[in-house]
Formats: C-alpha cells, structure tokens, sequence
C-alpha cells in the first residue's frame, strides 16, 4: 500500500479494499463533455459458525461501486452480474433530495483501481475476447490523469 506525503501528514486515511461478487450488471451514465460513470453493487460475505446452534451462517454486505470514465467503460464490457473482482478506492458519503424533498444519503466506493477475478472458463455466458484485462492498467493511468468529477455527486443515481 502506497501512502502519499498530503496523507501521511494529515493522520488520516480514506482506503477499502473488496473482493466480492457482482450484484447486477454495471449500469452506465453518461455526460456532456465526454465523461461517464458506471455503477454496479458488490456483495462480500461473513461466514460463522453460531456457537450456540451449530450451525453456519452467512452474512452478506453490500457495498455501491462507482467507476469513472476508461475504467467505467472496461467494467461494463469485460464484468457481468456474478462476476468476482478485487475493487480499491476510498469511501465517499453524498447528500441527495428525493422527489419529496427529504435528504437522503448515499454510501458509496469510488474505485480508484480494480483486479478481474472470475477467469475466462468460470464466467457463465460471457462472450470474452483473448484480450481480457487481468488488472485495469487503463484505470491507474486514465484515472491518475482526470479529476474526479464531484460536481455530477448531487445525482441520486
């Protein structure tokens, strides 16, 4: 793990690291100007064996995963809902309205970087190509070089 000189300074860190099954398939939203993000849920599990009972039990937790631009648009073509992938970023809280006004929030990871797990055989009806990225290289480098676009974080999507 990487730290830069603004955190280390600060005393604060803002880092997850998931691996867990996709939920649903990455829907994509697009904007004026070129920029996209991609939104998909991940799920992790919890297994324990209940001392009391005996038995295991399983608890899943589930987390929203926003991807930005190049890295948005590798997700969308290469994950599919079951997929498992290794997901870095930083967790983010946004303040949105409903349609009735009411305040609303939204816990989020912003994906700074993301590892496919779900080999070519094991992907259930997916039509990959050879060149299946095993590691988002275009995501480090696009990403690295973009500012994150937190004018589009009101939308309640």
């Amino acid at each position: 793990m990487h730290l830069n000189f603004t955190q280390i300074m600060s005393g604060t860190l803002n880092k997850v690291m998931l691996i867990g099954h996709l939920g649903d398939e990455v829907k994509m939203h697009y904007f004026e100007g070129g920029g996209c993000i991609g939104r998909f849920p991940l799920a992790t599990n919890e297994t324990y064996t209940n001392k009391q009972t005996n038995e295991r039990v399983t608890n899943t937790e589930w987390h929203n995963i926003v991807v930005r631009n190049k890295a948005a648009e590798i997700c969308e073509k290469y994950l599919t809902k079951g997929d498992r992938v290794y997901i870095e970023g930083r967790i983010k809280t946004r303040k949105w309205q409903d349609e009735s006004g009411q305040d609303r929030y939204s816990t989020e990871i912003q994906c700074t970087d993301f590892t496919f797990l779900t080999t070519k055989g094991e992907s259930q009806g997916n039509d990959f190509n050879n060149q299946q990225p095993s590691k988002s290289q275009a995501s480090n480098q696009q990403m690295a070089n973009e500012p994150v676009e937190d004018d589009n974080d009101d939308l309640p999507f």
